[in-house]
């Protein structure tokens, strides 16, 4: 099993503009190693951090103190120190992010949108459908939609985009942030058999999940969270 991910000494504080500049800390001295082919949950209470420290692997949010080194390219780069222009090159090739979000793009159909990243990475254009096309009727979207814009669809519909569109392009790292939230069981066991799979694949996964049943499933180690918030003055 290869390191993916080295994170130590991570701290990660807000300030509250609207309180008069106050600061509240919310993660303090996380240390976390994920490897290759491992399901690290992260688990804890309303307000114990998970988000904070999803959005902060992803460098979504910028952290104060600590390291966050990922494999990329044969090469460990610090995702707190890294520059712009690097924090797109590891989302291209390295580092996947999927939530049950989807922000929709007005006018661009469901197809487009989930083969998006395979023809950002060069995948011929039939190849990248085809993909697409796959993971859409795995995912049970019906074919009537894929070729519509989804600002009309469900939440359920558009989430399942989103989790189509994160699936496209394997990742050696693959951020989930409640990808399962609001779907049915029938999609639950879908995506949590898509999880499984990346796993076996290689993949190192770090999860949010509220499910119990699909944490129990996916996880191969559980990373407990505490809450924190201690007020700076």
């Amino acid at each position: 099993m290869e390191p993916m991910i080295r994170v130590s000494g991570l701290t990660k504080t807000f300030v509250l503009h609207h309180q008069h500049g106050a600061k509240l800390r919310v993660l303090a001295g996380v240390a976390l190693c994920v490897g290759s082919s491992e399901c690290v949950v992260l688990h804890g209470p309303s307000g114990s951090g998970k988000s904070t420290l999803l959005r902060s692997l992803y460098a979504n949010y910028r952290v104060q103190q600590g390291q966050i080194l990922v494999r990329h390219r044969d090469n460990w780069l610090d995702m707190a120190r890294a520059t712009p222009r690097e924090l797109l090159d590891v989302r291209r090739v390295t580092m996947g992010y999927i939530s049950q979000f989807l922000r929709v793009i007005p006018r661009v159909p469901a197809l487009d949108i989930v083969s998006e990243p395979l023809r950002a990475a060069g995948v011929a254009d039939a190849l990248a459908e085809k993909r697409a096309q796959e993971l859409l009727g795995r995912l049970n979207i019906p074919k009537k939609l894929w070729s519509l814009p989804p600002a009309t669809f469900s939440g359920g519909e558009q989430q399942r985009i989103n989790i189509a569109r994160g699936f496209a392009k394997t990742f050696p790292i693959l951020l989930l942030d409640e990808p399962t939230a609001a779907l049915d069981a029938g999609n639950r066991s879908v995506v949590a058999e898509m999880i499984e799979e990346a796993r076996t694949a290689g993949t190192a996964i770090v999860g949010i999940f509220h499910d119990d049943e699909v944490r129990n499933r996916v996880a191969s180690r559980i990373y407990a969270l505490n809450p924190y918030e201690e007020a700076i003055a």
